[in-house]
C-alpha cells in the first residue's frame, strides 16, 4: 500500500479522526527538528501529511524526498510550504478547510486570562498563597485595539461589542468606511491605536510589510497598565524588544499562543515571566478543527489517487 505518514500529531488523534484504510498510515507524535532526523522518518513514504506550519518544507527537504508525491496541509494556507519547489519536484500540494472561530475563542480566553488575573490567582490558590492578590481589568469602558480588522478581527470586535468595549482597528489597508462597518472606529494610524488602548490584540497575516511591525518603539507608545495579545504570528513583534518590555514593565503584561521557536525552548523567559500569559500554540486546536483536517486529507488523498486533486496550493 501506499505509505502515509503524519507529521506533528501531538495528540495522537489523526488515525482515530477518518478513515485511512486506503493508505498504509502512521502517525509521527514528536516534533522533528533536525532535517536529517525528518527524511529518515519519512523518505519511504508518497503522501505526507502536515499540521498547519508545524515542520515547513524548504526547498532542500523536498529535494531529499524523491518518494514524496503528495502533500497535504492543514488550511488552506501555509507560508512554510516551498510552492515553488513543489512543482519543480512534482509534488502536488493541497489543503483542507479551517474554521476561524477557535482562534477567536482562544483571543477571548487569553484577553479575559490577562484582565482578571486568571494564572496568577489559579496557581495562588493552589498554592495556598494569598487570598485574592490581583485587582481586575473592566472590560466594559475600556478600550481594545486592534491591529487586523478581516475576518478574525471582526469577529473579536463583535465580542468586544457585547462586553460594552471601545473597539478601534488599523492595519494598512484599513479604511474608516470598512472599520465602520465592522462595528470599530478607524484609528489614523499604528501609533494612535497603541496609545489609546487598554488591550492591544492582533490580528493580521505575517508578510514582509508586517514582519517587526510592533517594535520596542511601538511597544512604548503603549499605556504601563495595557495588555499585547497575539495568536496570530510571533514574527509581528519584535521579540527581544517585547520581552524586555515585560521584563522591564514598559506594559502591563502579554498573553502570546505563537513563538518563533516551537515548541518553545525550556530556557525561554514566557516560560518564567510573571506578566505573561502563554499557551501552546493552541488557536486552531479543537475537536471540529481537527475532524475536519483529518477528514478533509483523506478527501485529498483520495482525490489525488484517483487523478483529480482538489483543494490545492500554489
Amino acid at each position: 500500500m501506499v505509505k502515509c505518514a503524519i507529521l506533528d500529531d501531538y495528540q495522537g488523534v489523526a488515525l482515530g479522526l477518518a478513515d485511512w484504510s486506503a493508505v498504509d498510515a502512521r502517525s509521527i507524535r514528536e516534533h522533528i527538528t533536525d532535517q536529517d532526523e525528518l527524511v529518515a522518518a519519512i523518505d519511504d513514504c508518497e503522501i505526507v501529511v502536515i499540521m498547519r506550519e508545524r515542520t515547513p518544507f524548504p526547498a532542500e527537504l523536498f529535494a531529499r524526498l524523491p518518494r514524496l508525491r503528495l502533500l497535504v496541509t492543514s488550511g488552506m494556507r501555509n507560508a512554510s510550504i516551498d510552492l515553488e519547489a513543489a512543482r519543480r519536484h512534482g509534488v502536488t500540494v493541497c489543503g483542507t478547510a479551517s474554521s476561524s472561530t477557535p482562534p477567536v475563542e482562544l483571543t477571548w480566553a487569553l484577553i479575559l486570562g490577562l484582565a482578571r488575573g486568571i494564572l496568577p490567582e489559579a496557581t495562588s490558590l493552589r498554592q495556598g498563597g494569598p487570598w485574592q492578590h490581583t485587582i481586575g481589568l473592566d472590560l466594559h469602558g475600556s478600550t481594545l485595539g486592534l491591529l487586523g480588522l478581516g475576518k478574525l478581527g471582526t469577529q473579536v470586535a463583535g465580542v468586544a461589542r457585547a462586553f460594552g468595549m471601545n473597539v478601534i482597528a488599523w492595519s494598512q489597508n484599513l479604511t474608516p468606511e470598512r472599520a465602520a462597518a465592522a462595528g470599530a472606529g478607524f484609528a489614523p494610524s499604528k501609533q494612535d491605536l497603541l496609545a489609546a488602548s487598554d488591550i492591544v490584540s492582533i490580528h493580521l497575516v505575517l508578510s514582509a510589510r508586517t514582519r517587526g511591525l510592533v517594535g520596542a518603539e511601538d511597544l512604548a507608545l503603549m499605556r504601563p497598565t495595557a495588555y499585547l495579545v497575539n495568536t496570530s504570528r510571533a514574527a509581528i513583534v519584535d521579540q527581544p524588544a517585547l520581552i524586555a518590555a515585560l521584563r522591564a514593565g514598559v506594559i502591563a503584561g502579554a498573553a502570546l499562543d505563537v513563538f518563533d521557536t516551537e515548541p518553545l525552548p525550556l530556557d525561554h523567559p514566557y516560560r518564567t515571566l510573571s506578566n505573561v500569559l502563554a499557551t501552546p500554540h493552541i488557536g486552531y486546536v479543537t475537536r471540529g478543527n481537527y475532524a475536519t483536517y483529518f477528514r478533509e486529507a483523506v478527501e485529498d488523498i483520495h482525490a489525488y489517487r484517483s487523478g483529480t486533486p482538489i483543494r490545492r496550493l500554489g
